[in-house]
């Protein structure tokens, strides 16, 4: 019932009232949500800040690291040190005349004079490997070692090694060629070991150096003088001696009298310090 007291008419049954009319949905172009179009434009500017700010970075501390270089050299003025090999002599050469299997014996005693030109600079070095071998076609002689030491600023200290080799088996034509009884050979020297910086207190890591001398030429020992024969000796000693008593004169004993080694040759070679840079296995 109505508000006002009459029957309100109902729609008759089975649905057969007035028809309705037909409304067109209005259309709406559909946006994409917030998010996704926000994550879309963001992207690239995400890879170029992040591009941009590791640039600044490495641009920043390769600045610092120029800085503090710069200070560090103007305030310390480091140097390299300075090696030069001052002496070298051949005590004992030999080489046995196998034609397929030659064997080398020698003994090559080297004087080096090493100079700190630094005047607030330390270097500490470790033991030195000492190798030769011959100039032309890098025969080895042999090696050695000597003691690692502290070298002081503005300090100078001499290093002495004998690099020798026993029956070391050598290339037959390579030691025919630069291999001589007389005369004189030209080695080259090498110098193997770490070494660090101690500037004060503070210390910095070892790296390897390797200290080069090419160009070297020492004497090769004097031959022995010709053995006499017995009967010779015997003659000579009683043409000599006074009485049948006599003892034997000391002649006698060149027989079995060795080479005497080579005056020792001043060199005064000026040596390479060379940086060695260890990449996995490749050493540079």
């Amino acid at each position: 019932m109505s508000s006002n007291g009459k029957p309100t008419p109902q729609p008759p049954a089975g649905g057969n009232g007035p028809p309705k009319m037909y409304q067109r949905p209005i259309y709406r172009p559909q946006q994409a949500p917030a998010k996704r179009r926000r994550g879309g434009r963001s992207c690239p500017f995400s890879c170029c800040c992040c591009f941009f700010w590791t640039a600044l970075v490495v641009l920043l501390l390769a600045f610092l690291a120029a800085v503090a270089g710069g200070a560090f050299y103007l305030l310390y003025r480091p140097q390299r040190p300075a090696f030069t090999l001052t002496a070298a002599r051949v005590t004992r050469l030999s080489l046995s005349p196998s034609a397929t299997a030659p064997a080398l014996s020698d003994a090559i005693d080297v004087t080096l004079t090493a100079r700190n030109p630094n005047k607030k600079l330390a270097y500490l070095y470790d033991g030195f490997a000492v190798t030769a071998a011959t100039a032309a076609n890098a025969v080895p002689l042999g090696e050695a070692s000597a003691p690692g030491f502290a070298h002081g600023a503005g300090n100078v200290t001499v290093i002495r090694a004998t690099v020798s080799a026993s029956a070391l088996a050598v290339d037959p034509a390579a030691a025919a060629s630069d291999v001589k009884r007389s005369g004189e050979l030209t080695i080259a020297l090498d110098l193997e070991t770490r070494a660090g910086v101690r500037v004060g207190a503070l210390r910095t890591k070892k790296i390897g150096i390797l200290v080069h001398c090419d160009g070297v030429k020492v004497a090769a020992p004097a031959p022995a003088p010709p053995a006499k024969s017995k009967k010779k000796l015997a003659k000579a000693a009683a043409a000599v001696a006074p009485a049948a008593d006599a003892p034997a004169p000391a002649a006698a004993a060149v027989d079995d009298a060795p080479a005497p080694p080579a005056a020792a040759t001043s060199v005064a070679r000026v040596c390479q310090v060379r940086i060695r840079v260890k990449i996995w296995k490749w050493t540079f």
